[in-house]
């Protein structure tokens, strides 16, 4: 067995002496336990996951869809961009939801914009859909359809083939569909991108680079 375990040890004794974890010799992406979790992956608002190491390719359609708990009114939620300007991002800004898209030829953004700042971060879960079909971009939230209008109806295809960033990335990767840089806190979860008829669950525990990210349990509550 190679990986760690996703759970929570405690009242460990050893020849009788109880060990002390409150203050270890050292430690290494060891998470406090909640009294209540709840499914999904805690992102601690310093990092990131980053998935698909060999590069996402976006193209024309793609289908993406999360639910996400937060309390903040900052954060990335999704980024794959390419060397080029062609990218798709998702985030939070000032409690607006944001999906944009460049498929070469500028950038377009939909945006869902609630009816007070705080109610898409209100620490309880909500459903996002972002969804891409050539020029065309729609992003729904809660059963809520935002779409916008795109000039450049000639471009079609974002051409991406970067990894997947989740819910922040590294300062020395250029992201052409983000304007923030703050990374998510909160919980996600059920994070699919579909494309045809081919939908793909992506697992957290399996991303090759993982920072302030907890794949297996969301705390309950904001702790």
């Amino acid at each position: 067995v190679t990986h760690s375990i996703p759970a929570c040890i405690g009242s460990m004794t050893i020849n009788g002496k109880q060990l002390d974890n409150e203050s270890p010799v050292s430690i290494f992406a060891v998470n406090k336990c909640y009294v209540t979790v709840q499914d999904g992956t805690f992102f601690d608002g310093s990092g990131f996951a980053a998935l698909v190491r060999e590069g996402y390719k976006v193209r024309s359609d793609v289908n993406i869809t999360l639910e996400f708990r937060t309390t903040a009114v900052h954060g990335v939620l999704l980024g794959v961009s390419s060397a080029k300007v062609d990218a798709i991002g998702l985030e939070i800004v000032n409690g607006k939801v944001l999906f944009h898209v460049n498929n070469g030829a500028g950038r377009i953004t939909a945006t869902y914009e609630p009816r007070g700042t705080n109610s898409l971060c209100d620490g309880k879960w909500h459903k996002l859909q972002a969804n891409k079909s050539k020029h065309r971009i729609a992003l729904i939230i809660d059963g809520n359809l935002v779409q916008t209008d795109n000039p450049y109806v000639q471009s079609t295809s974002a051409d991406t083939n970067n990894p997947i960033y989740v819910g922040g990335y590294p300062a020395d990767v250029k992201q052409n569909c983000l304007t923030s840089k703050s990374s998510f806190h909160g919980c996600l979860r059920n994070l699919v991108l579909t494309k045809g008829q081919q939908a793909e669950l992506f697992e957290f525990s399996r991303a090759f680079d993982l920072r302030g990210v907890f794949p297996h349990s969301c705390p309950g509550a904001e702790h």
